[in-house]
C-alpha cells in the first residue's frame, strides 16, 4: 500500500518540476535551442521547485497552494505554446514570424531588429514524440503536477 501525506505529495510534485527543468536543460545541451515560449514555461517550474525547498523546511498549506498555482501557470503556458505550434492562435510576434510591425520600420531599424531577433521560432516545433511536441508533453506533465499539487493543497494525501 502506498501512502503519501499532503506534504510528501507536494514534495513529489516539486521534484517533478525540477526533473522537467533538468530535462529541458538536457535537450538544450544536445542541441535543441529553446524558443521564447519554451524559456517562459521554465519559470513556473522553477518556482514550484523552490516552493518544494520551502516545504522541506516547513509544511505549509499556503506553500502547497502556491505550488498548485505555479504548476497551473506552467500548464497554461504549455497549452498556449502547443496552440501556437498547431496554428490554433498566433504567438508572440517576436518568435512567431509576425510581419506587421516590421513593415513599419525604417531600413536601419529593420536591420537592427533582424540582428537581435531570436533564432528559434515559437511556431515551428523542433521535436516530436508519439506525435506530440515538447510543449504538448510539458502541458501533459504540468497538468499531472497541477493535480498532485491541488490534491496536496486540499489537505488530502494518496492511499492505494
Amino acid at each position: 500500500m502506498i501512502r503519501l501525506t499532503p506534504r510528501q505529495l507536494a514534495l513529489t510534485a516539486a521534484a517533478g518540476s525540477a526533473l522537467l527543468l533538468i530535462a529541458a536543460l538536457g535537450f538544450q545541451m544536445i542541441g535543441y535551442a529553446p524558443c521564447e515560449l519554451c524559456i517562459l514555461q521554465r519559470w513556473p517550474h522553477l518556482a514550484a521547485a523552490v516552493i518544494g525547498l520551502g516545504l522541506m523546511v516547513t509544511d505549509s498549506r499556503l506553500l502547497r497552494w502556491a505550488g498548485a498555482i505555479a504548476a497551473a501557470i506552467a500548464c497554461g503556458l504549455a497549452l498556449y505554446h502547443t496552440g501556437v505550434e498547431a496554428g490554433w492562435w498566433p504567438g508572440p510576434a517576436a518568435c512567431s514570424g509576425g510581419m506587421d510591425a516590421m513593415l513599419r520600420l525604417s531600413t536601419e531599424d529593420l536591420m537592427a531588429h533582424l540582428q537581435s531577433a531570436p533564432v528559434v521560432r515559437c511556431d515551428q516545433p523542433q521535436w516530436y514524440f508519439l506525435g506530440l511536441t515538447m510543449a504538448a508533453w510539458n502541458a501533459i506533465a504540468s497538468a499531472v503536477l497541477t493535480a498532485m499539487w491541488l490534491t496536496a493543497a486540499s489537505g488530502r494525501g494518496i492511499r492505494s
